[in-house]
């Protein structure tokens, strides 16, 4: 496991022997980083060398999904050393630190496809769940959601529990739809929920009220979205819909793309730039609204013909 110090020193572990015993690790290369880290601004220390925490290292706590090391995290950590590669070409270098790109990469290795979903399971921003989101004409004629790349179904068990008039379809790869299941039960939806384990790159169960792309596109470039939605779009002819949150941002948000995805193979549009790609797949965006506190929702349908 990782280290964890962050959340071991809000537990009250302040002293270096106390936090490298708690850590598994070696306490005076402990002190070496620790104090490096201090120096930064993260963590404060007292006049007897205890450890502090800080404002700082409370955002460390909540972005420790990033600091997995042993998991999906350790892989994002060494992916920069492909940023040269990168930023020469233009093309995701991943394939030259892990020896395949990244969604084989997370197929051969199912810890980090785990770890993976686990990240997905968390909140697009600290503390805040996405899984409260409103559409167009409400919840009410919403009989049946199907969650594309739904992960381990912890977004769509959520979901389920707060509007339970609908059912779901869960898609994903077969290791992910095997957690899914397990995670659907446990929360007590299972009764109202299918998992079905395909790539969404395949025809897509047909005739569901809404199609929910929540945090997929962010994980794919272009001409893969295009194919996406494409797939969203048959499906949901003549009247369902399609539901894109995260991946898309305003037209006035600053630019600030996510690096990391961008090197494993993914992107981030604007609404003009994705309302290209929309139509492309065959579908026309109706609604793009910011919901407090901090999602942007897009609604589409499809073309007619």
């Amino acid at each position: 496991m990782t280290l964890h110090i962050p959340q071991l020193i809000k537990d009250g572990h302040h002293d270096i022997a106390d936090l490298a015993a708690k850590a598994g690790c070696g306490a005076t290369t402990l002190r070496y980083v620790m104090d490096h880290v201090t120096s930064k601004g993260v963590f404060r220390q007292d006049g007897a060398g205890r450890f502090e925490f800080n404002a700082a290292a409370e955002a460390l706590v909540q972005q420790s999904r990033h600091l997995d090391l042993d998991g999906i995290g350790g892989r994002f950590a060494q992916v920069w050393g492909t940023l040269l590669s990168f930023v020469r070409t233009g093309r995701p270098a991943y394939s030259e630190a892990f020896g395949r790109p990244f969604w084989a990469d997370l197929a051969a290795h199912p810890e980090l496809a785990r770890s993976f979903d686990a990240l997905l399971a968390q909140p697009l921003e600290h503390g805040i769940s996405d899984s409260d989101f409103e559409i167009s004409g409400g919840w009410e004629s919403i009989r049946t959601v199907v969650d594309v790349g739904g992960g381990a179904g912890t977004f769509l068990a959520e979901l389920l529990r707060q509007h339970t008039g609908a059912r779901g379809v869960l898609i994903d790869l077969p290791a992910s739809v095997a957690r899914a299941a397990a995670a659907l039960d446990a929360a007590g939806v299972g009764s109202r929920a299918t998992t079905v384990a395909q790539s969404f790159f395949d025809p897509l169960p047909a005739g569901a009220d809404l199609y929910l792309l929540r945090r997929v596109l962010t994980d794919w470039p272009d001409e893969e979205t295009v194919r996406i939605l494409q797939r969203c779009a048959e499906a949901a002819r003549p009247s369902g819909r399609v539901v894109v949150i995260g991946g898309v941002s305003p037209d006035d948000a600053p630019r600030s793309l996510d690096v990391e995805m961008l090197m494993v193979g993914g992107g981030k549009n604007t609404i003009s730039e994705f309302r290209l790609l929309a139509r492309a797949a065959g579908l026309d965006v109706t609604s793009a609204q910011r919901q407090p506190p901090a999602k942007f929702v897009i609604e589409c349908q499809p073309l007619p013909g």
